[in-house]
């Protein structure tokens, strides 16, 4: 009996531990299923870890609210590194063989092989970045790196000049400051000297046109008029320290009355509390009878130290010490307006250098302090504002005005050498990229002002396009039958594509403004000019882009490819011509060109 009843527990006993064992996985499988349910299936494998990092990794939060694009969903991924696979899959590492020259390290997974980006970027010219989109990071690529502009609406001598608004000149590094004297941009391009270029000066004077267009009317604000009651109700915060004089009389000439000071200059000078925390335009009305100085204090993000900007009556073009920059402005002796961006002045003066490029600086200006003047002379109309488009527009159409030679050019005064096989261009040399800038500079400060003397200066700048370079033009003949305007008229003769269409666009501009009679040189000019574009467009497309000039063709060496914003500077320019020109072609071409960017390419045999 005992036993009979041992073996009955036993039995029992095995069936408990068989029943406990089965319980226990079927817990275990609950669990199991319980950990992996608040995780979507979306983000398995990267896509998951992407989203377990930003929630533990405040930089990458950061990143997020501070992107541009942070409201944007990503979208699908399709195809491509089978997301479908198991989380955790581990790649191979492999030997990747080039051209049969060298090896690179890769990863496979299965059959799929991943070449190293930072190898794909520099082989195949493409470009990418790692972005974050939703808290996870994904891969963003692009065959190019420049957009092209959307044209607005026909094109018309008086409007907006291709996509100009977006164009900053000053702020190039290339651009050594804009010249106290002459209120224009001194380049560097090729020499560290500095000299004025017409191309630079026109592009200045048509990108703060076209601002001027296309943004809000600015924040002005009127510091001092040297009215009895100022319009504004402010009260007028002068310092006048011992030894100097501060005074309102009437000016006769100007039918106001002007603000007169006498500040000797081993006294601390006459100070205007101004205190703009918003704008950094400053401008005011000048006349100095003594030499003497306007100088402008600064509070710049520069652990808040104090700059200060001397605009001088003498030549000197710029100068850095310690932390006062000086700009020469000339000697003032008659009245004029003073127009200065005081953030480009104190970058440019701070990043002062003896090479071509300024360089590179954080500091900015945080707080226009106070005004202040010494020497003899006179004051009015103070104001500090957000822009002033127009005064710039109008500084390089009086530039142009006051430089243009006999010749009906604009010469630049530095040596040009285009590359191994031309010869060097001379100090002297025109460029009709130049002389069709500077045109449609000065056609719309014409239609702006009405003032014959800009238009004469238009007029007189097609000379240049009707000579050999041999002589001193710009016009090239390609093949003996098509006429060509050079942007560099070198010899051999290089047919440079954009600085053609810009030549092309000035001589437009000219023949709509100045009528039939006076525009009749400028008409037949274009004419012959848009009749060689378009035989010779198609010289200029590779395939799978464009090429700057013919060098190939005149050298014999290999092509000079135009870089990405070369090639859409060529869409540009042709999709403003599609707008004044109904020939198919240049839709055609750029629909083609455009295709580029993505990767296009025309067929093969």
């Amino acid at each position: 009996m005992r036993c009979l009843a041992a073996r009955v527990n036993y039995k029992t006993l095995i069936v408990i531990c068989a029943l406990f064992t089965l319980v226990m996985v079927l817990l275990w499988n609950r669990c199991s299923s319980d950990r992996a349910g608040p995780f979507p299936r979306s983000l398995a494998g990267p896509e998951r870890r992407g989203a377990a990092a930003s929630e533990s990794d405040p930089a990458r939060q950061q990143s997020e609210e501070a992107s541009p694009q942070e409201q944007q969903k990503a979208p699908p991924v399709a195809g491509g590194f089978n997301s479908n696979k198991a989380p955790g899959l581990k790649y191979e590492e492999i030997d990747c063989l080039i051209n049969d020259e060298h090896t690179v390290k890769g990863r496979r997974e299965g059959n799929e092989v991943f070449l190293p980006f930072s190898w794909v970027e520099k082989y195949f010219e493409v470009y990418g970045k790692i972005a974050q989109y939703d808290g996870y990071d994904r891969f963003e690529f692009s065959h190019s790196y420049s957009k092209v502009y959307t044209q607005r609406a026909p094109y018309h001598p008086d409007g907006v000049f291709m996509s100009f608004e977006g164009y900053n000149v000053e702020v190039r590094d290339r651009v050594k400051c804009i010249s106290g004297v002459e209120g224009v941009p001194l380049s560097t391009q090729w020499g560290p000297q500095g000299y004025f270029y017409p191309i630079q000066i026109a592009q200045y004077g048509l990108s703060h046109y076209s601002k001027n267009l296309t943004e809000r009317p600015p924040h002005i604000e009127v510091y001092e008029t040297a009215e009895e009651k100022d319009k504004t109700g402010r009260s007028v915060d002068w310092t006048v320290p011992k030894g100097c004089s501060l005074s309102t009389v009437s000016d006769k000439a100007r039918f106001t009355s002007v603000k007169q000071f006498v500040a000797p200059e081993n006294t601390e000078g006459v100070s205007l509390q101004l205190g703009n925390t918003r704008d950094f335009i400053i401008s005011f009305d000048l006349k100095f009878v003594t030499n003497g100085s306007i100088s402008v204090v600064l509070e710049t993000t520069e652990k808040n130290q104090l700059f200060t900007v001397h605009y001088v009556s003498n030549t000197q073009l710029i100068a850095f010490k310690d932390r006062d920059i000086y700009y020469g402005i000339g000697p003032r002796t008659s009245w004029s307006t003073l127009t200065r961006d005081l953030v480009t002045d104190l970058r440019k003066g701070v990043g002062l250098s003896n090479t071509k490029a300024v360089k590179q600086t954080k500091i900015m200006p945080k707080r226009v302090v106070r005004l202040v003047a010494k020497g003899r002379g006179f004051l009015d109309n103070v104001t500090i504002s957000a822009t002033a488009h127009m005064a710039a527009f109008f500084a390089a159409s009086n530039w142009l005005v006051r430089n243009q030679d006999e010749r009906g050019g604009w010469p630049i005064m530095v040596t040009r050498k285009l590359g191994e096989g031309f010869k060097s261009l001379d100090p002297g040399w025109y460029s009709a990229m130049a002389q069709g800038q500077a045109i449609s500079t000065l056609v719309r400060a014409y239609l702006l002002t009405k003032d014959h003397a800009f238009l004469s200066s238009a007029l007189r700048a097609t000379a240049p396009y009707k000579l050999p370079s041999e002589q001193r033009g710009v016009k090239a003949v390609f093949m003996n039958r098509h006429d060509w305007y050079e942007e560099y008229p070198t010899s051999p003769s290089s047919f440079v594509l954009n600085g053609f269409m810009y030549s092309l666009i000035g001589l437009y501009d000219l023949k709509e403004t100045a009528g039939e009679k006076l525009g009749k040189e400028a008409r037949v000019l274009y004419e012959r000019g848009m009749e060689s574009l378009k035989a010779m467009l198609p010289l200029y497309d590779t395939g799978s882009g464009t090429i700057y000039d013919l060098r190939h063709f005149m050298l014999g060496t290999a092509p000079n490819l135009a870089r990405w914003d070369y090639h859409t500077t060529h869409i540009n320019q042709l999709q403003l011509l599609s707008t004044i020109d109904e020939s198919p072609i240049f839709k055609e071409f750029v629909k083609r060109w455009k295709s580029y960017l993505r990767g296009g390419r025309a067929k093969h045999n």
